[in-house]
């Protein structure tokens, strides 16, 4: 195995537990890789304002959010991959048209827009702005997204307006992102520009859209509550989320402990 010079970490369902925390092992195994000079870097489809809190306890190195259309840096964004202001605007018209009631987010950089009454309410999204999109958005979105009556009705959205479709486990929630954008597409940017090899970086996932960075990167890593889809293309599986897999995984791979 390569020296490992990333770790990339999904949170929900692989760095956050059940309960919504994330262990003091865990951070505490995290800090002492960065002292070691290992680059920590989250990846996960949540929208930055969403992630922010975890973002704070975990102080990565570059944050992968809003399912690979952005990476920053603090508070610099050092990548980013959207949809044109034109594919914007008919997107949303057409989920629209598809349901008149759809509850619609959209993404502009770590501002979030979404036509919710219960904004407040939101565990992830109670920094979004509200917007009824009866006026189209004057900025082009990263990341779209919405419930949908099936995946039948989102794939047909995808493919009228040429943008890849992101499904999440149990829900009928769906994103679209730009066809060139993804969390594997992010995370190749970001090794290059520091001159880092897919092989010497180890990712943790659990999730459908993992898959992709799990095969690509050195090291996958699946947690034990992962999809079976998931760890079936794992080089390996650790313990689940709720037993600090990815701290254990650490100690005993990359800090010797």
């Amino acid at each position: 195995m390569a020296y490992i010079k990333m770790i990339i970490l999904d949170l929900d369902g692989t760095l956050i537990r059940s309960d919504k925390s994330i262990s003091e092992r865990t951070l505490k195994a995290l800090r002492q890789c960065q002292d070691r000079g290992i680059i920590v870097v989250i990846a996960t489809a949540r929208f930055w304002i969403g992630a922010e809190k975890y973002i704070r306890m975990i102080h990565p190195d570059y944050e992968i959010t809003t399912d690979g259309t952005m990476i920053h840096r603090g508070e610099d964004m050092v990548y980013s991959c959207g949809m044109d202001l034109r594919t914007t605007h008919q997107l949303i018209r057409m989920i629209q048209a598809a349901d008149a009631n759809a509850e619609i987010t959209a993404a502009v950089d770590k501002r979030v827009y979404w036509n919710s009454l219960h904004i407040a309410e939101s565990e992830k999204l109670h920094k979004a702005i509200y917007c009824d999109y009866h006026s189209p958005l004057t900025e082009p979105a990263c990341k779209i997204a919405a419930f949908l009556p099936d995946r039948e009705t989102a794939g047909h959205l995808a493919d009228a307006c040429k943008l890849k479709l992101i499904s999440y486990r149990d829900e009928n929630f769906y994103a679209y992102i730009s066809p060139d954008a993804g969390k594997l597409q992010a995370i190749r940017a970001l090794a290059s520009s520091l001159h880092i090899s897919m092989e010497q970086l180890a990712a943790f996932g659990d999730d459908e859209n993992d898959l992709e960075m799990l095969k690509a990167c050195g090291r996958g890593i699946a947690v034990a509550n992962g999809l079976e889809s998931v760890k079936a293309v794992a080089d390996e599986v650790c313990e689940s989320n709720d037993s600090d897999g990815v701290a254990k995984w650490l100690e005993t791979n990359v800090l010797g402990l």
